[in-house]
Formats: C-alpha cells, sequence, structure tokens
C-alpha cells in the first residue's frame, strides 16, 4: 500500500510541475519593447536599419535578437540598445541619452549634453559642448572636440578627448 502512495505522489507532482515547467520556457522566449507616448520612436528586433526623426537618424546593426529604442522628445535624442552598432546624429545642438550595454556607437554632429547609462559601451563623439555624465560600468567614451564637463559616476569608465 505504501508503494501505491509514492507512484501516486510521484504522478500528482509530476503534473503539477508541468505547467510551470512549460510557463518557464514559454516566458523565457517572450520580450516586449514599450514605446513612451510623444516624439518619434522606433523599436527594431532585427539587424535593420531604424531612423528617427529630427536628426536622430540612427543606423543600427548586430545580432537578430538585439532591441533598440529611439525617441526624439523636444531637443533630447533619447537611445537605447543592447548589443548594436549605431551612429546617431546630434545635429547642432541635440542632447543625447543612452541607455544599454555592449553597444558601440559613433555620434556625429554636435551634442549639447551626453548623458550616458549601462556597462560595456563604447562610444565616440565628433564633438560634446557642455557636459558629459557616465554613470555605468567599464564604458569607454572619446570626444574629438568641445570642452565639457565630465561627471564620471560609475566605475572602471574612460572618458577622454581623442582624435
Amino acid at each position: 500500500m505504501r508503494a501505491r502512495i509514492t507512484e501516486h505522489s510521484s504522478r500528482l507532482a509530476a503534473l503539477a510541475l508541468a505547467p510551470a515547467v512549460a510557463a518557464a520556457f514559454g516566458l523565457t522566449a517572450c520580450s516586449s519593447t514599450a514605446n513612451p507616448p510623444g516624439g518619434s520612436t522606433t523599436a527594431t528586433t532585427s539587424t535593420t536599419t531604424a531612423t528617427t526623426s529630427g536628426g536622430a537618424a540612427p543606423t543600427t546593426s548586430g545580432p537578430a535578437e538585439s532591441t533598440t529604442a529611439s525617441v526624439v522628445i523636444g531637443n533630447t535624442i533619447n537611445y537605447g540598445s543592447l548589443g548594436t552598432t549605431a551612429t546617431l546624429d546630434c545635429a547642432d545642438g541635440k542632447s543625447l541619452n543612452v541607455a544599454g550595454s555592449n553597444n558601440t556607437l559613433t555620434v556625429t554632429g554636435t551634442c549639447a549634453t551626453v548623458s550616458i547609462g549601462g556597462a560595456n559601451n563604447k562610444i565616440s563623439f565628433d564633438k560634446v559642448d557642455t557636459r558629459i555624465s557616465v554613470l555605468g560600468l567599464d564604458n569607454t567614451i572619446t570626444y574629438k572636440d568641445g570642452s565639457p564637463k565630465v561627471d564620471n559616476l560609475g566605475s572602471g569608465n574612460t572618458i577622454n578627448k581623442g582624435s
């Protein structure tokens, strides 16, 4: 009789765990991109070229599973991505906020201010006028022209004026 209880309990446990395992595997394949209201937006979930009005014009490439969002609000470009290579345009005096990790970005034009959050980003700028704020880990930031105030609020970041 004891063997029957154990066998019956094992079957019930397996039946109870099946939906949880199925849900766990199903959720690992899901992702979403939320777009805030206002401004123009672009969301990319594959290797494509994405453009945003207002001078942002990012051109992206990277792994097929990367997600990229670029939103222009007023005179500020908000760019978020994971593991992509992109070119962004600050035009003549836009501000730029970057969030994400493992990105390689080339920023053309003149940025008024720049804020960067994330890890292992490599970002080069043509010119930054006023301020560069970096909050994150192991980011490499290079700007060719300008004399911005630099706020290094993270750890392991390298921020240099270069050529």
